[in-house]
């Protein structure tokens, strides 16, 4: 058994990232996390013991920027996040980021804004939404993923197929060019979220409405709830995730020091 100091930060063992992902628990705002610890493709920190800890902190792998925090200790918080390199936000609960703002404010001196990331579920059958170009996608087509921007490769990046294989995939296939994807990027014992992307050049054509229905459509036959979640100001995200029926569960709020953002 590892014993921890009270009030330090300390960075878990691999046999812990799953013990942390049991105290977030299964919820809309938890889905990517969770998903990242129980896989392992994250590193995470805590104050205090993983089963009861003053702050904890999640730096996924896929992106080291955006980092998750919970806890509604401002001060645990930013003692893990002011050693902590590379990163530019973080997403935590709507009631400790002002405290935290004020924290850091204090702490560095610099300007700090806030963003809120709004989190959506649906609950009714998706709305079906068709295109000729969109269909779901299986590991038959990972050809299609070569040499595409990474923005439309499903999960983390180096596991398109297992996505393929394990998750829900739909795209827009043009002249045999792959040019929108919705995918599942995170699945838990409840919840799937949905991560969407079209190609600049084939924007405001329908092909990110009818993804995301046919791979909502698919996460609800498996038995799981699809989970979105978007900044409050992506107004096209949030026109598409209300076309397919989602609708606003929850929100957080992301921290950013300019300081970090300007590094």
């Amino acid at each position: 058994m590892i014993v921890r100091e009270r009030g330090h930060p300390v960075q878990l063992s691999s046999a812990e990232l799953a013990d942390l992902a049991r105290v977030l628990g299964d919820s809309p705002e938890t889905a990517i996390p969770v998903h990242r610890l129980i896989r392992g493709a994250c590193t995470a920190y805590v104050v205090g013991e993983p089963a009861r800890f003053d702050a904890a902190v999640v730096l996924m792998k896929d992106d080291m920027g955006e980092l998750q925090g919970f806890g509604e200790n401002p001060e645990a918080l930013w003692s893990i996040l002011e050693p902590l390199e590379g990163w530019r936000v973080v997403n935590v609960s709507r009631s400790v980021a002002p405290k935290l703002g004020a924290l850091i404010r204090a702490s560095t001196g610099s300007r700090v804004a806030y963003y809120g990331d709004v989190y959506h579920t649906l609950t009714l059958p998706a709305v079906g939404y068709s295109h000729p170009d969109v269909r779901l996608l299986t590991v038959d087509d990972r050809a299609l993923f070569d040499g595409v921007p990474d923005d439309l490769k499903p999960g983390m990046r180096g596991d398109v197929e297992i996505v393929l294989r394990e998750g829900f995939v739909a795209g827009a296939v043009v002249d045999d060019r792959l040019v929108s994807v919705a995918h599942t990027n995170a699945i838990t014992e409840r919840y799937a979220d949905i991560g969407v992307f079209t190609h600049e050049d084939h924007r405001n054509r329908g092909y990110s409405t009818a993804a995301a229905s046919v791979v909502a459509a698919a996460i609800q036959e498996s038995g799981l709830t699809p989970v979105w979640s978007c900044g409050e100001d992506n107004l096209a995200s949030l026109r598409v995730a209300a076309k397919v029926g989602l609708t606003e569960v929850s929100r957080r709020t992301y921290v950013i020091p300019f300081n970090r953002v300007q590094s």
